[in-house]
């Protein structure tokens, strides 16, 4: 059993990633390494990471339901294929050894970064689409559900930035229609893990109260602050949780 100062740490981090992943995501990126921190093993880490993103993106999700800023009914076959891609991701986890796979991830957050700082497309402003949506359902969606099955953190912002790339929706648009894929492709890996991996449900579920706490401000703020709010911090956690990831990684770079 954790100590009690383990618990408060970790509600308070959790209610952190809660709100930077509603605005930016990337949450995992500051829950997952708090969880492997405490000693567990990482296929343990990133299926406890589940049971918290799935209560933080859950209320995100209902948010911004309720307030009508997504309509689920056009969102059916994304939702479908992006579950489908969770449960072959969170098979393949437990089969293989995933842990290398976070040495690729900074640069994939950088690119992410660069491209949202240098892009002044990335707005609230409806585009035209570059690729067409029964494309995006069928390999964006898959493939999105399937990191977020295998590994997770950044996920958020990878589906936000695809929507808004691929299908030119709005910057609050895409965040919001992002939280209700990576609440699916949370919930699926979640579903898969509680069958056949292991969650410490005790630190799972403390995290899982910050979450509720973190998500109800961020899902606010996508609303009443839009793209001039989530531009920036999407700058900011990409670059931040990069340096982070390569100092751990590649200390021999610095």
């Amino acid at each position: 059993m954790p100590s009690t100062e383990v618990l408060v740490l970790l509600f308070l981090i959790a209610a952190i990633a809660g709100w930077v992943d509603t605005l930016a995501g990337g949450g995992g990126l500051i829950t997952v390494p708090a969880l492997i921190l405490t000693g567990m093993p990482p296929s343990m880490a990133i299926a406890t990471n589940k049971l918290q993103g799935s209560v933080g993106t859950l209320v995100a999700s209902i948010y911004f339901v309720k307030n009508k800023f997504v309509v689920l009914k056009e969102m059916k076959g994304m939702i479908l294929l992006t579950f489908i891609g969770s449960v072959i991701g969170s098979w393949l986890l437990l089969r293989i050894d995933s842990s290398k796979l976070v040495l690729f991830l900074p640069f994939l957050l950088m690119a992410m970064g660069v491209y949202v700082l240098l892009s002044p497309n990335i707005n609230d402003q409806n585009k035209k689409q570059k690729l067409s949506t029964l494309f995006f359902i069928l390999l964006v969606c898959p493939c999105l559900g399937f990191y977020d099955g295998f590994f997770g953190p950044g996920t958020g912002s990878l589906m936000a930035l695809a929507l808004v790339s691929v299908l030119g929706y709005g910057l609050s648009k895409g965040t919001a229609q992002a939280k209700i894929l990576n609440f699916t492709s949370n919930f699926a890996a979640l579903i898969y893990f509680m069958l056949f991996g292991d969650i410490a449900w005790v630190l799972g579920g403390v995290m899982a109260l910050g979450q509720l706490v973190g998500s109800s401000v961020g899902a606010s703020m996508v609303m009443t602050k839009g793209a001039k709010l989530i531009k920036p911090l999407v700058v900011v956690v990409c670059f931040i949780m990069s340096l982070n990831i390569l100092l751990k990684n590649y200390p021999l770079m610095f």
